[in-house]
């Protein structure tokens, strides 16, 4: 996977792993973290040194610095008590040229080693393994391979095969062709076919720059940063991985892959010492220290500020074909090996651009001269010296001075004016309260935290010690009041490497990167001999074959199924009644002083014609001001006084029935204790009394949604396509493609091109007239026991300020309640009944879309209406998704196709999907998912691979949850501990007859009903053929 240069969250607000769905355990005070404690300075272990030992008592941690005597290996260890362990292992990467050589290696090393030398170990192990994570990522300077799991063996295994991949790989040439590229007939068995470009890294990238926020992003990275290895593309530009060579990616990995040039990284609470042993004995031992010349060089300083202009193509689905031109201004800043320096500009860069009441945000956005900030925007610490980016995207070329001279002024206002000591306050608010929030996936998040500075050998501890570099911080602000200002003037002000980009759409773009691409295969073709032409073929035949043969995976470690927990652990939950009648469900966890609320409100009553528009009400509603407060206001109380407010629409399934399922809109927030009742005060304000008046800064973010809608749509094709597959399905599909599909996308676009938005905005009293009331809501607190008696009364005073109404019966539907479940020995008090809406007169339909965007390659999805979660067969046909996906579908749409991903998956709601991902072919996919079906009702896999799909599932199933989410399957779904029993139960029983049993009455054509969307480029069979809608 590449990872290019475009900017993340703040590195602060990554450590927060906001989007993790997975399981922490208790902290505990006798800990790993105290254990680690013990290991004193000088100390050998197992061929390591330890050079460091350090208490961070803010993320609840012990940090342990060791070095190999061998190697000079680095190696951090981050004892926790947290049973998610990680591994990784990274190397600073340095490539010289655009071929993508260290992105073709990543993906190479993976496809065999000596101790392991079957085919592909990597995806082979995601079967074989209980892990919460398995991933590799090439980034523009260094190559990382984490891992993660709970089940010590599990660790031991994946360790072994990590290590063999990345220090002993087989870098087979077939491999190579594979992974990279290749020249190949378009039928490989057919010679007078045509020679093509083929190969997943090859298309990949070509999917990669069909995101214009991509291209302007690399290219910002590689004019700033001119002078060594950032002027290049490390994933590879597709017009330049076809000059890769075989040879030139095995000297790659023989200079770049030594344990000298490595960083080895392990958190968790597994012993250190078991580590050591095996990352000494299987792979450092056999190594003697070298000195690697990969260091990257500081970028020398521009005299005289540079300007630069680049092309794209238009985006069809963005708002006003006129005004698609983006523009930044970038500065370079200091190397972010200077930690505190970096601290202080990460901070400087949200204080300019973060929210309403940044001064980036009220200049650039707020003229209504763009649609939202340029892409990279603020502070990019991923480089050895460091930038800032500002700028606007969604305007009219002829703006770009203007915009460039309300940065500059801006820039000016701010070092005469200075910053709120309020705004201040809230950004180390939302520090603090980060460091209190737990993650599941936090391992994770701080291997890639630390990555980039410890990349160039700065202090990765100093950077974990985010309270004592608070507390520097706020004693520079004590001792010099204008310390910002003067890091603006300095910075910004006085910078001379300035550099200003401008990207402006070209009608004839993606014509002329085709004519470039057939230029480049035309050399390469012209330049071969009869003899080599006879290679490629015999060399195609030979790939064809090794992809399509069985292969012995018994060299590679793996757990049994036997290794999985009969039963999942049980969470307990007590149900109360506030305000009369809404449920309130309690969950005491160990939230380190963190109280985790949410809210559910049914859309039930809500008139058609509004559903539309409420994924723009749940968009704005915390965005435009309530009671005495303005947006600007609001936006500054969020801060000050929570980790956040958000509302989203839901589309939630019923577990025993297809066609019934429950609407509604989830709202969440989290604070820290001693904020409660602020919090509860801001929810009751926005309920009673939000603000729809504010037309001009609506219109702000009107725009700013609809363009992250139509950015969004490169790297998430896939799921529009399943989206609109099953959209027909069932009847919650329609309402979740309004939602979330396409149709959403080009409502937004529609609504952003208004020049009167008055009509739109008047939708949303009434929405809140639907919604805003405590009629059918009910709601979840997770917290420490202690805090429950607080949030007790602080939620019962939020509902009693509550209006009611009398409810109206929604069109075209029926409302049936479902109680919660009863019976559960965990749940306690009273009960939740939720109220589903159900269609007994819909009847699936199937029907086929093909959505021509200019990307030159495919997003494909095709759905099937199947079984519900409750029913035994959901549980045979998640095991039949998953084994179809690791035994054929990864095959033949990667391995053979040259897609980036594919396979097949069971949801919730019972709909199977078929997708695949940046996917150079379409029909000939659709092919693939209809083979796909035939080979599982033959039959055609073995117990083993039977096992192995289970091991698969089982890891997803029993991925960690953390404190803030448990018991959410319980609020949202109404299910029990003892329904999800049954339910892994019920995947412990499938068997081979059960999967191809229910291949046959499901998935066989003509059993039932299939949906089928495709997002891409024109095709001339489509386009030929009637029964495909083409939009």
């Amino acid at each position: 996977m590449w990872r290019c240069g475009r900017h993340l969250p703040g590195a602060l607000g990554r450590l927060s792993g906001r989007h993790a769905v997975l399981r922490a355990r208790r902290w505990r005070t006798s800990s790993a973290s105290e254990k680690a404690l013990q290991y004193a300075v000088g100390e050998q272990l197992h061929g390591f040194t330890v050079e460091q030992v350090t208490s961070v008592p803010e993320l609840f941690l012990t940090a342990v610095k060791l070095s190999h005597d061998g190697t000079g290996a680095k190696y951090l260890h981050l004892a926790r008590e947290d049973s998610n362990n990680l591994f990784s292992v990274q190397f600073r990467t340095t490539p010289m040229d655009s071929t993508g050589v260290p992105h073709v290696l990543e993906h190479t090393v993976l496809c065999g080693s000596r101790k392991y030398p079957c085919r592909d170990p990597f995806f082979k192990m995601l079967n074989r393994s209980l892990s919460t994570f398995m991933n590799a990522f090439t980034a523009s300077d260094y190559t990382m391979y984490p891992f993660s799991t709970q089940n010590a063996k599990d660790f031991r295994n994946l360790l072994s095969v990590y290590l063999d991949a990345a220090f002993f790989p087989c870098l087979r040439e077939l491999d190579f062709w594979q992974e990279g590229w290749r020249l190949e007939h378009e039928n490989p068995s057919d010679p007078q076919t045509a020679l093509t470009f083929k190969g997943v890294v090859f298309n990949e990238m070509k999917g990669v720059f069909t995101d214009n926020e991509r291209i302007f992003s690399q290219h910002l990275q590689n004019r700033l940063l001119p002078d060594h290895t950032y002027a290049v593309v490390s994933g590879g530009d597709p017009l330049c991985i076809p000059d890769l060579t075989w040879e030139q990616l095995r000297q790659f990995h023989a200079t770049h892959y030594h344990p000298s040039n490595a960083r080895f990284f392990t958190y968790g609470n597994f012993p250190l010492e078991q580590h050591l042993k095996q990352i000494h004995e299987e792979a450092l031992s056999k190594f003697q220290k070298i000195e690697p010349s990969t260091a990257v060089p500081p970028q020398k300083p521009w005299d005289t500020p540079r300007e630069f202009h680049i092309t794209c193509a238009p985006d069809s689905l963005a708002a006003g074909s006129s005004r698609q031109t983006t523009v930044s201004v970038s500065f370079l800043l200091p190397d972010i090996t200077d930690t505190f320096e970096a601290f202080t500009l990460n901070l400087l860069s949200s204080l300019l651009i973060s929210g309403p009441n940044s001064p980036f945000y009220k200049a650039l956005i707020e003229s209504g001269l763009g649609t939202d900030f340029s892409p990279d925007v603020g502070y990019n610490g991923h480089t050895r010296d460091a930038y800032f980016s500002v700028g606007l995207q969604g305007m009219a070329e002829k703006d770009i001075q203007t915009v460039c001279n309300i940065i500059d002024s801006t820039f000016d206002d701010v070092i005469a004016k200075g910053f709120e000591d309020d705004r201040i306050e809230a950004l180390l608010h939302k520090i603090e309260i980060q460091m209190k929030h737990q993650s599941v996936s936090f391992g994770l998040a701080l291997t890639s935290y630390i990555a980039s500075c410890w990349n160039h050998d700065g202090d990765p501890v100093q950077l974990l010690q985010l309270g004592s570099q608070v507390a520097q911080f706020r004693r520079c602000l004590k001792e010099n009041p204008k310390f910002l200002q003067e890091k603006v003037k300095q910075y910004f002000k006085n910078n001379q490497h300035k550099l200003t980009l401008s990207m402006k759409p070209d009608d004839q773009y993606s014509e002329k990167q085709t004519q470039m691409e057939t230029e480049k295969l035309q050399q390469k073709v012209g330049s071969l001999s009869l003899e080599d032409k006879q290679q490629i073929y015999e060399k195609g035949l030979e790939l064809q074959a090794l992809q399509s043969e069985g292969h012995d995976a018994s060299c590679l470690p793996a757990l049994k199924v036997s290794d999985i927990e009969r039963s999942i652990p049980s969470t307990e939950l007590a149900v109360a009644l506030a305000a009369g009648d809404v449920p309130v469900q309690y969950c005491a966890q160990p939230t380190n002083g963190v109280v985790y609320f949410r809210a559910f409100c049914s859309l039930n009553a809500l008139p058609a014609e509004l559903r539309p528009y409420v994924p723009l009400f749940c968009s704005v509603l915390t965005k435009l001001g309530c009671g005495v407060l303005d947006y600007r206001e609001l936006a500054q109380q969020v801060e000050l006084k929570t980790g956040g407010m958000s509302v989203s629409p839901h589309v939630l399934a019923d577990d025993s029935h297809l066609d019934t399922y429950e609407q509604g809109v989830l709202f969440s927030s989290f604070c820290l204790d001693r904020n409660l009742p602020d919090m509860m005060h801001l929810w009751t304000e926005i309920f009673n009394s939000p603000c729809f008046e504010e037309e001009e800064h609506f219109r702000v973010l009107v725009k700013m949604a609809a363009q992250e809608l139509s950015n969004g749509i490169p790297d998430s094709g896939h799921l529009y396509a399943s989206i609109r597959a099953s959209r027909t399905l069932t009847p919650a599909g329609d309402l979740q493609e309004t939602f979330s599909g396409m149709d959403q996308v080009r409502l937004m676009k529609r609504t952003a091109e208004m020049t009167d938005l008055r009509p739109v905005l008047r939708k949303l009293p009434r929405i809140k007239k639907y919604l805003l009331n405590g009629d059918s809501m009910r709601c979840s607190v997770n917290a420490t026991p202690q805090q429950l008696c607080q949030t007790e009364r602080a939620v019962a005073d939020f509902l009693g300020s509550l209006g009611r109404r009398t409810r109206e019966p929604a069109a075209r539907a029926h409302v049936v309640q479902k109680p919660g479940p009863g019976g559960s020995t965990h749940v306690s008090g009273s009960q939740v009944i939720r109220k589903l809406i159900t269609d007994p007169t819909f009847k699936p339909c199937q029907i086929k879309t093909h959505f021509l965007l200019p990307f030159p390659v495919n997003f494909v999805g095709e759905c099937v209406r199947t079984a519900p979660y409750a029913d035994p067969d959901h549980a045979s046909l998640k095991i039949l998704a998953r084994l179809m996906t690791a035994k054929f579908l990864h095959t033949e749409i990667r391995e053979k196709g040259g897609a980036y991903g594919g396979g097949a998956k069971l949801s919730r709601n019972g709909i199977f999907t078929f997708y695949s991902y940046r996917d150079p072919r379409s029909t000939e996919t659709l092919q693939s998912f209809a083979k796909a079906v035939d080979w599982a009702k033959c039959g055609r896999f073995s117990q083993q691979d039977i096992d192995e799909a289970k091991l698969s599932v089982f890891s997803a199933v029993d991925a960690p949850v953390a404190p803030s989410d448990q018991g959410l399957d319980h609020f949202l779904y109404g299910l029990s501990d003892e329904l999800k029993q049954v339910h892994r139960e019920q995947l412990f029983a499938v068997h081979r007859e059960g999967l191809i049993d229910v291949s046959n009455r499901y998935l066989g054509i003509g059993r039932r009903t299939h949906g089928l969307a495709l997002l891409g480029p024109e095709n001339p069979k489509i386009a030929k053929d009637p029964s495909w809608i083409v939009r």
